[in-house]
Order: structure tokens, then sequence, then C-alpha cells
């Protein structure tokens, strides 16, 4: 079976969902919403769905298609992340490097364990690109600055009260105004979009341009690595603009028919991660020589600059500024969701208190202020260390591939073996083996070079930290769940219809 299955390369699914009995529902209330559900008012299938997990409906449905799409364009905001990230990639490659790297760029008695694991690094990879975004609106601040005030710039101590702000700021929109998410989200897809337009048209137009020669072929490594090796440290970089896209998983309880618009989603998502390649080749001739470049702690500053327009310099700053923001609310929300049905599962210590969730509002407050303290922690990184962002990034990169490779590592393992995967409504049909054997080679590929410093030589102030932190996690996780997670964690599979054990009802926060 295993044998015809990876010669055709078809996925073997099963082809119908899993029945319901009605005997190993929570309540009657619970059956009956089964029953009657139907897929005319929008409810029907994910009232199925959630039972099928075997978890209890807590959230609002209140984002649609458009909104949805929104959620994960503004926290991707991956043309405005590729402006306010050029750094790493330009020192170790020059403008030609950084153009092609973006071209190129279990058995069940494992299951709690790994799924456990799976839990922690995908917390710390959230609360990590939270802080990386929170950074980027501070830097943006002080860009804005220097506009007008080139000799004035910030200490590190100033910076992280900035940081404290944002992050204060941030917590208002997902709690006081959380009711006007879906909204924001709507507001914000359409302020991408526009905003490129907005931001490229004038650098296009006024900006001296750079030859094509420096753009395409020309490399430089002026990071202390030789070419090859200095190619392959700017990748972290770019992964990093274009994480995200798996955002909108979290706010599945709070989408309409989550189990079709989801995944559509991700997909929809895609030509964005075509586009990039068009970003750095703007940015690239309209930026100036790469030696200015290099030597600036915040490029898009002099890229901006280039126009020759302070006023208009300022303008397309403010404009990058509020959709980076706008992201940050975004990261956030989907981290807070995700420590949320973590904590469900009683996954982190305190999860009591964490996977509280707010009837009233339908909101996991706790959860947001839980993620905006591990995001205050991450702050202080930069007080320390003068290549604070590329820590947290390379942070963000390893906690989220380590995730992304348990995953799939699973999922791949159950196609070699030919086994049935879980009945879905959107599938990879048969080119669902090469992509997860891709994804998990190329994951564990990236998760060796987030160790690397971005920077030779190495001092205590430019090593790279991100790694001793994630050791660090993983260290705690294990103490942790052999004290503690292994009696009390319940993995998500021990609820799913057709594997959980009689009588187990559906899973709540309570």
């Amino acid at each position: 079976m295993a044998q015809s299955s990876l010669a055709t390369g078809l996925d073997i699914e099963m082809k119908t969902p899993y029945h319901h009995s009605g005997v190993a529902m929570a309540d009657s209330k619970g059956s009956a919403e089964l029953e009657t559900g139907s897929d005319k008012d929008g409810w029907g299938q994910d009232v199925r769905d959630m039972h099928r997990l075997g978890k209890k409906q807590e959230f609002t449905r209140n984002f649609g298609m458009i909104s949805a799409l929104g959620f994960v364009s503004i926290y991707m905001a991956t043309w405005e992340f590729v402006l306010v990230s050029l750094s790493v990639g330009l020192a170790n490659g020059g403008f030609g490097g950084l153009f092609w790297c973006f071209i190129t760029t279990a058995p069940p008695q494992y299951q709690k364990v790994l799924s456990y694991a799976s839990g922690w690094m995908s917390t710390l990879g959230w609360i990590a690109s939270l802080a990386s975004s929170v950074y980027v609106c501070g830097t943006q601040i002080q860009a804005m600055i220097n506009v007008l005030n080139p000799d004035e710039a910030m200490t590190s101590w100033q910076l992280t009260l900035v940081m404290f702000a944002i992050i204060a700021i941030t917590i208002v929109f997902n709690t006081v105004g959380a009711k006007f998410l879906p909204m924001l989200e709507t507001i914000s897809l359409f302020g991408h979009i526009a905003g490129f337009f907005v931001v490229m048209i004038p650098l296009l137009v006024l900006c001296p341009k750079n030859s094509a020669y420096d753009v395409f072929v020309h490399f430089e490594a002026n990071g202390g690595w030789s070419l090859g090796p200095a190619y392959l440290v700017s990748q972290v970089t770019i992964i990093y603009c274009n994480l995200g896209s798996d955002s909108v998983v979290h706010i599945s309880e709070e989408v309409e028919d989550a189990s079709l618009v989801v995944p559509r989603h991700r997909k929809l998502i895609c030509p964005e991660h075509e586009a990039p390649t068009d970003y750095p080749l703007i940015t690239r001739f309209c930026i100036g020589p790469l030696e200015d470049v290099v030597n600036s702690s915040v490029p898009y500053v002099l890229l901006f600059n280039n126009t020759g327009s302070p006023a208009l310099s300022i303008v397309l700053n403010l404009v990058l500024f509020l959709l980076v923001y706008s992201g940050n609310v975004t990261a956030l929300a989907t981290s807070a969701r995700e420590m949320w049905a973590f904590a469900r599962d009683h996954g982190l210590p305190g999860s009591g208190w964490l996977g509280r969730m707010d009837r009233k509002c339908d909101i996991p407050f706790n959860a947001v202020y839980g993620c905006s303290a591990g995001c205050v922690i991450l702050a202080l990184i930069q007080l320390g260390s003068t290549l604070a962002f590329n820590i947290i990034v390379s942070l963000s990169v390893l906690g989220l591939m380590s995730t992304y490779m348990l995953s799939i590592g699973g999922v791949f393992l159950k196609r070699l073996k030919g086994e049935p995967l879980p009945y879905a409504r959107w599938s990879l049909g048969r080119f669902g083996f090469a992509i997860n054997g891709f994804a998990l080679f190329y994951s564990a590929f990236l998760l060796v070079w987030c160790c690397f410093p971005s920077y030779l030589p190495v001092t205590t102030s430019t090593a790279n930290w991100a790694p001793v932190v994630w050791a660090a996690v993983i260290i705690v996780a294990y103490v942790v769940y052999a004290i503690w997670g292994k009696h009390h964690y319940t993995a998500p599979v021990e609820f799913v219809e057709g594997r959980k054990a009689p009588g187990v009802g559906l899973q709540s926060s309570t």
C-alpha cells in the first residue's frame, strides 16, 4: 500500500468524515447543534468540524472572507518588511545576492510529546514574531525623527520605553477594541495593497537609479563571511519577510466556514509570495550606493530620502509605519489565540489563567496579556545587543520552523507509510508527498542557518543569542513536561472523533 502511494504520488485520505454517534458529545445541546446545524446559515459545517475535532465553540465567528484575508495579508506585510529588514541581506550578498535569494526562496506513541514540543516552539516563535514587529515600529519612529534631524538618535533605554508604549497601545486594540478587529483587518487589506503603489510609484519616478549590473550581477560580502555562507545567512531575513501565511489558522474558530475559507486564504496568499521579487528589484534600483546602505542602521530611510523631498520621505515613512503597526495588532491577536489554544490543552504553566475565556466578549484577554509580557521580556534584548532585531528574527524563525518540522514531519511520515490522512475538504492532492518532503527538508536547512551570526567577527554584543534562548526554552519545556505536563497535558488528538475514548466530551477552556 505504501509503495503504491509513493508510486502514484496520490494522497490516501479518508473519503468521508467521521460519523458522530451523539453518545460521546458533551451534552444534549451539543448534539442538537450538530443535528440541526445547516450549511445555509454558515454554521452547519463549522459545527460539524468543531465536533469532529472535539472542541467546544468559544469564539464568535465574526471574520468573513475579506476580513480573514486582510488578517493574514497585513500580518505577513511582505513588501513592508522587505523595506524595514534590508540590512543583513545587503551586507551579506549586496544588491544581486539579496535579489536572487528572494527568487530561490507521527506515530501515535509519540504524538503527545511531539505536540507538546510543537506547542512550546510555536508559542516562542509567535511571541518573537510579535516582538520583532514592535521593534520595527520603534525604529520607524526613530527613522521619522532622523528625516528632519539626522543627528538625533534614541538610546537603548529610550527605544525600550517606546517599545513598551507600543505594546500597551496594541493591548488596547486587542481588548477594548477587539470587536472592531474584523473591520480593521478589512481596512488593512486595502491599505496593504494601495500602500504598495503609494510608496513604490514615487520611488520609481523620483529616485536616481542604480545600474542593472549592480542590481542583478554585483555580489558583495561585507558582513565578514565569504560570499557563499553570506548568501545563506541572509536567507533568514528573507524567510522572515514571508512568514505568517498560517496566522489565519489561529482564528479558525472565528472564521465562518473555516475548513474551506482558511486553506483557500493560504492558497490565495501564494501570489504575494511570488511578488516579493518585484519589491527588492524596485528598492535595489532606487536605494542608492551599496556602501551607504550597508553603513546605515536604517536603510529604508536612505531609500525614502533619495526622493529628494524630506516632506515626501516623512509621508512614506508614516504610510509604512501605519501598515506595519496594523500588522502588529494582528500579530498580538494571532499570538494570543495560539497561546490560549495551547493553554486550553494545559500545555503551559499557568494554563488555568492563560486559557481563560472572557465569556462576555468571547476574547482570551489573559492570553493577550501573557503574550504581551513575553514580548516585553524579549524587548529587553536590545538593551545588551547591537543586533537585537536580528536575534529576535532568528528566534522567531527558529521557533516556527521547529513547529513546522514537527507538524509536517508527522504528515510526511503517514504519507511515507501509506496510512490514510484524516478527512479534509481541501487537500494538496497528488502533490502532497513532494510538497511535504521539500518543506521538511527546507525547514531543517533553515533551522541550521538561523543559528549562525549575521556578522563576523563575533563579540558578545554582536553574537546571535537566538539559539541559546531557543535551547533554554526547549530545556524548560522538557523539565515542565517531565514534572507536570505528562500528567496534565491533553494532546488535541485525544478529542478527535474516531480517536477519542468512549464518553469523552467536547473540550473547552473551562
